[in-house]
């Protein structure tokens, strides 16, 4: 009985320094049934060293419990044999820059646990190849965009780069929107790039070489931004007859009125 009393006041100790980090009462069921060993890790000498490891790295106290939600199993990592030489190798091969590494780690916390060399080598290769992507480019791709790293070659990137390539694009332009915004990997063909196409050239009249001045334009809603400004404009008369300008589709809302209504 006793034994069975220290074992629940030490899952509760985990559980409150968990909250304590900012992970969310909801989270917890879901992150013990992924990591269920987090129950058995030391606060001092196991949770307290990744959390400590993390903050070095640059990830604000405010992003932990984030984090720790979407990457438990980073507990399972030693700091020392497995997580630093990530980062090293982040660092020294890949090229991330030091001050970078927070916001990288922020956005894909599981770069800290894959295989980052294998991962790396099959997409450098493959971005030099396909589009002829010096080192540099592919480096700005991954610290804007480090999901990068996880998306299938031949289901994921393979297919967005042909659809560029079906609408006029050149590899010079595609690799200017990759670089710019590197997100535009992670949107459907089918529910957004392509609906965003045709709606560019048929209702805005616009060129695709647009795309490589406003490559934002490929990451607003269609139906929550760029439709409802171009029919605004439209119904005020203050449309051009011309090509639309992607440029008013950018700015925030009370911007956008300031300047058009």
């Amino acid at each position: 009985m006793a034994s069975f009393q220290i074992n629940v006041y030490s899952a509760q100790e985990r559980i409150e320094y968990l909250l304590s980090l900012g992970v969310k009462h909801t989270n917890i069921r879901r992150i013990l049934l992924r990591q269920p060993q987090i129950l058995e890790y030391t606060v001092e000498n196991n949770l307290k060293t990744h959390v400590a490891f993390l903050m070095g790295l640059g990830v604000p106290s405010s992003k932990l419990g984030q984090i720790i939600a979407s990457t438990p199993s980073i507990f399972s990592y030693s700091v020392e044999n497995s997580l630093k030489p990530t980062v090293r190798y982040l660092i020294e091969e890949v090229g991330i820059k030091e001050k970078d590494l927070g916001k990288v780690i922020q956005l894909s916390p599981q770069i800290l646990v894959q295989r980052i060399d294998i991962s790396w080598n099959a997409r450098f290769m493959f971005l030099t190849k396909e589009l002829g992507a010096p080192k540099e480019s592919i480096v700005k791709m991954v610290t804007k965009h480090p999901q990068l790293l996880h998306y299938s070659i031949d289901d994921g990137l393979l297919p967005r780069i042909n659809f560029l390539r079906s609408i006029g694009m050149k590899n010079a332009d595609i690799l200017k929107i990759l670089t710019s915004l590197t997100q535009v990997l992670s949107l459907s063909l089918e529910a957004n790039l392509k609906p965003k196409y045709l709606y560019l050239v048929n209702e805005l009249r616009n060129e695709v070489k647009s795309l490589t001045k406003y490559p934002m334009y490929l990451s607003l809603s269609l139906d929550q931004r760029i439709r409802p400004r171009h029919t605004f404009l439209v119904s005020l008369k203050k449309a051009p007859k011309g090509p639309f300008p992607l440029g008013s589709l950018v700015p925030t809302d009370e911007a956008f009125c300031q300047q058009w209504a």
